[in-house]
C-alpha cells in the first residue's frame, strides 16, 4: 500500500504540479503587493477615494453592501490588468521574437526543371517525367 503511495507521490508530474501551486502562491502575493501598494493607491490619488466598502443602499430595510463589489470589482480588474500587461503581453512578444529567429529547417524536395513536380533532393532523375537532373540547378 505505502509502495504505491511512494510511486503516486514520486511520478514527474505531481512534483510538478507541487512546485506551481508554490510557484504561483508567491507569484499571487508579488501580484497582490503590486496592486495594493502601486496601483490602489494611484487609483485613490485619481478619484479621492481609497476605500468603497462605506457605500451601501437600502431598500426595505435590507441593507446592499454594493462598495465591498465595487472593491472586489476594482481588485480584480486590477489583478487581471497587473498579470496581463506585465506577464502574458511580453511572455507573447518574446516567444514571437524567438518564433522569428527561428533557423528555417533544410529542404527536402526541389522542383524539377521540366515538370515542376516536388522531387527528393537526392533524386537524379523525376520520377513523374524521367528527365535526368544531374548537372541542372533546381
Amino acid at each position: 500500500m505505502f509502495k504505491g503511495f511512494r510511486d503516486f507521490i514520486m511520478r514527474g508530474n505531481v512534483i510538478d504540479l507541487a512546485v506551481a501551486v508554490v510557484m504561483g502562491a508567491a507569484f499571487g502575493a508579488v501580484v497582490a503587493s503590486f496592486v495594493s501598494n502601486i496601483l490602489t493607491p494611484l487609483i485613490t490619488a485619481i478619484v479621492h477615494k481609497p476605500d468603497f466598502s462605506a457605500l451601501t443602499w437600502n431598500l426595505n430595510g435590507a441593507v446592499i453592501s454594493y462598495g465591498t463589489f465595487l472593491n472586489a470589482l476594482i481588485s480584480f480588474v486590477l489583478v487581471a490588468a497587473a498579470v496581463y500587461f506585465f506577464i502574458v503581453s511580453p511572455m507573447n512578444a518574446w516567444k514571437a521574437r524567438s518564433a522569428r529567429e527561428g533557423i528555417p529547417a533544410d529542404p527536402t524536395t526541389k522542383k524539377c526543371p521540366e515538370c515542376l513536380s516536388d522531387i527528393p533532393i537526392e533524386a537524379k532523375r523525376c520520377a513523374h517525367c524521367a528527365q535526368p537532373l544531374v548537372g541542372r540547378a533546381a
